[in-house]
């Protein structure tokens, strides 16, 4: 099966939160999105909430529970206690751990699992009692996935802006598919899911399904955000429908 595409909003309120005004909805532009086939949506509320704010979670959890009940909510973030509040709160079906400071502009990092294992452990821990599913953001590293498992997640989320970044040189593209590969695989054997994200687009993601034809989720925001300006958003969200294999 392709890998389900999760439609990141932060880009959206962004957008929305450079004026005082309700426009560009996310819900609004969540639900067209989810209308033309996405499997799910995404957001990453940090505590400045320059993007997706606080108050925009319970809209978007409604939008999924009473309109498109298949789909899901993923909330990513540094997991601090605020974070870990929001996320039981809002009872998304996955959450997705990632190491950012809150001043970064957007993550580029995957834990060092084996360092912070004594950290993310109980943390993985509480979020599973509770019932969601737990993904860990992840550089491309075979050698970190046994880490990475150790801490009772059941997924990784590939961070794929090396690979994003590499535009049209084929052959650095190669070298990051690669690793993406075999760190792929390696889950695999851990017994991990395996989802990816950053700096993908129309254009690298063919290749990639290739590499990882059991990718389970790809989480796309900006590009995907920067084609709508262009395609409209349903006809954005079809084109990368396509390029995942569906």
């Amino acid at each position: 099966m392709p890998a389900k595409l999760s439609v990141n909003l932060n880009a959206v309120a962004m957008l929305r939160n450079r004026r005082d005004l309700p426009w560009p909805s996310v819900t609004g532009l969540g639900r067209i999105a989810l209308a033309a086939g996405a499997h799910g949506l995404t957001v990453h509320p940090r505590p400045d909430q320059r993007h997706i704010r606080f108050s925009d979670l319970p809209e978007i959890r409604a939008l999924i529970d009473d309109e498109f009940p298949r789909a899901e909510f993923n909330i990513e973030g540094y997991p601090g206690e605020d974070f870990l509040q929001l996320v039981e709160k809002h009872q998304p079906e996955q959450v997705t751990l990632v190491p950012d400071d809150p001043a970064q502009a957007t993550s580029d990092h995957g834990w060092n699992f084996a360092a912070q294992a004594a950290f993310l452990t109980p943390i993985v821990k509480r979020l599973k009692k509770g019932g969601f599913r737990v993904s860990l953001f992840a550089d491309p590293d075979p050698t970190a996935v046994k880490a990475a498992r150790d801490t009772g997640a059941d997924r990784i989320e590939l961070y794929t802006g090396p690979y994003g970044s590499c535009h049209s040189d084929s052959a650095k593209a190669g070298r990051e598919l690669e690793r993406l590969e075999k760190t792929a695989e390696a889950a695999r054997a851990a017994g991990l899911g395996v989802n990816a994200g950053h700096d993908l687009t129309v254009a690298n993601l063919p290749a990639l399904m290739r590499r990882i034809p059991d990718l389970a989720e790809v989480s796309i925001g900006h590009g995907l955000t920067a084609d709508a300006l262009e395609h409209g958003m349903a006809g954005t969200v079809g084109r990368y429908l396509k390029a995942c294999g569906w």
